[in-house]
């Protein structure tokens, strides 16, 4: 039963920018915030210490949205996908003064046997994610800041996904050839 929960979790966290957006638009007041913020704490209790650097964004989207409740501020809900970004940013920066870094822990999960040439290609992957993870935060503020909540919903539950997997795609893909090749 917890596989269960904790899966539907994800997909309605994956879709929280829908799930705003719709709220938003055919739930009573404050209804949204209080059903994302029991899915939050849902995805809490069910997280244990799995990961745990996704206890503080689950955390941060728990004071978001009960926030958003209790000072009847609906436009807190907008905020969540930059406290993703950011905590994927310090996830992924903070492991380059670490090793292995992320991509390269990442990376090893499936391939456990790549070369030690790998880790300098690696870790400047991990940078580029940060990069990726700062556009998308950045991207995500405007939204919540200066757009419509069509243009938040279209930008944060659509495009950088897309972005997030283009990035992934295409690196999985030429790491496959390149370190196969070197």
């Amino acid at each position: 039963m917890a596989a269960i929960l904790q899966t539907l979790t994800i997909v309605v966290l994956l879709g929280y920018p829908f799930a705003v957006y719709f709220g938003l638009q055919y739930l009573p007041a404050n209804s949204v915030a209080m059903l994302l913020a029991a899915l939050l704490l849902l995805r809490l209790m069910l997280q244990k210490q799995q990961v745990k650097a996704l206890i503080a964004p689950i955390v941060l989207g728990l004071a978001l949205t009960l926030g958003s409740a209790i000072a009847k501020q609906q436009d807190w809900l907008l905020f969540y996908p930059l406290v993703i970004n950011g905590a994927m940013l310090v996830l992924f920066g903070g492991s380059l003064w670490r090793t292995p870094c992320m991509v390269e822990r990442l990376a090893r999960i499936t391939e456990p046997d790549l070369p030690d040439s790998a880790r300098p290609y690696l870790c400047k992957v991990t940078l580029l994610w940060c990069g990726l993870f700062v556009l998308n935060g950045a991207a995500a503020l405007y939204t919540a800041l200066w757009s419509s909540i069509e243009t938040w919903t279209l930008y944060n539950g659509l495009i950088a996904y897309l972005l997030i997997g283009t990035l992934a795609g295409g690196e999985w893909l030429y790491r496959h050839f390149y370190l196969k090749s070197s």
